[in-house]
């Protein structure tokens, strides 16, 4: 059985696999560690150029987009190592990235998965967007990050260079006990792309495990080369995403109010983002509760099925019992002035 598999899955991004792949063959192959491409179904040309070009790549072709969580749940489905390594296609690795993240998972069973330190791959003294030193909520299950609150990303001065335990690792790059990825489920499918990962961070939590992130360990991210940030469809993907998160994974029986007050909050932003002459974002965040509404009962069967798996409880220190956006607001705009 070989230790680790890298996986990156891939849909019409041949320039950036003739970007970044070489480094990742050259920084994780080794005898007990393979690098895959997943293909969900491109007409560019990538699977061509990868076997023309990287031969000691295995290649993954499928016969569609089945999204980001469809791709990998059957990419990880046919592999049989320990670990895998999720790292999307613009990322952008250097030496010893993935031996620290190994590590953590040889020395701690609780361990579920462990993320490295993100940073900007157009700016590498600044954290990245997604995932930064660490993912957590607050108490409106908003999600923020160790070096990213809101839109706010800080410089990397060092400042969180320890190894803690989060509530979520990034799924830009994550490294995960192949196991336990399968036997609670995989990312699921509904989600199709964006918070997946939040997902599935929290339903391994819930069954007792940790999530944590190692900072020895250090990647380069783009960002957005799938969905821009200022995309609607991405927008409508994290609300509605967010919302299927809350349903399945609060795991209390005051479930309901939670949702309800989260819903409020989204309303207000939407009303926000009508006064400020955005209807395109109003009107999306009006599709994503709808979409919501539509998926509830399917939502309730799969919160059901989590409660009957055991799990009764999550790491309550790894959620900030505040809100975040208020804090935001009245000027704590950096993650160590949270207090957390």
């Amino acid at each position: 059985m070989l230790d680790c598999s890298v996986v990156i899955l891939n849909w019409n991004g041949k320039a950036l696999l003739e970007k970044f792949l070489p480094k990742v063959v050259t920084h994780s192959g080794g005898l007990l560690c393979e690098v895959v491409v997943a293909d969900n179904g491109s007409t560019d040309g990538s699977v061509q150029w990868v076997r023309e070009n990287m031969p000691e790549v295995r290649v993954l072709s499928f016969d569609k987009n089945y999204g980001f969580t469809g791709g990998y749940n059957k990419a990880i489905a046919q592999l049989d190592s320990r670990y895998i390594a999720i790292l999307n296609s613009d990322v952008e690795i250097k030496e010893q990235w993935l031996q620290p993240l190994i590590d953590i998972l040889d020395k701690d069973k609780s361990v579920a998965a462990v993320m490295p330190k993100i940073l900007s791959q157009t700016a590498p003294d600044k954290f990245e967007y997604a995932g930064a030193c660490g993912g957590f909520i607050d108490k409106y299950h908003f999600p923020f990050c160790r070096g990213r609150i809101m839109s706010n990303t800080e410089q990397d001065c060092g400042q969180y260079d320890s190894a803690r335990e989060v509530f979520w690792a990034t799924g830009a790059a994550m490294l995960v006990r192949r196991d336990l990825f399968l036997s609670c489920g995989g990312f699921d499918e509904d989600f199709f792309a964006h918070m997946e990962e939040i997902d599935i961070c929290w339903r391994l939590q819930n069954l007792g495990y940790k999530i944590v992130v190692e900072p020895q360990s250090r990647v380069y991210h783009v960002g957005g080369a799938t969905l821009p940030n200022h995309s609607t469809k991405k927008l409508f993907l994290n609300f509605r995403n967010n919302l299927f998160a809350i349903h399945k994974n609060t795991l209390s029986a005051n479930y309901k109010r939670v949702i309800f007050r989260r819903m409020v909050i989204d309303g207000a932003l939407a009303m926000i983002y009508l006064l400020c002459l955005k209807p395109k974002r109003f009107a999306t965040v009006i599709k994503a509760h709808n979409a919501y509404r539509a998926e509830v009962s399917n939502l309730d069967i799969k919160r059901k099925r989590n409660i009957e798996q055991g799990g009764k409880s999550i790491h309550n220190n790894n959620i900030y019992h505040k809100s975040v956006i208020l804090k935001y607001l009245f000027g704590n705009k950096t993650f160590s002035k949270l207090g957390f």
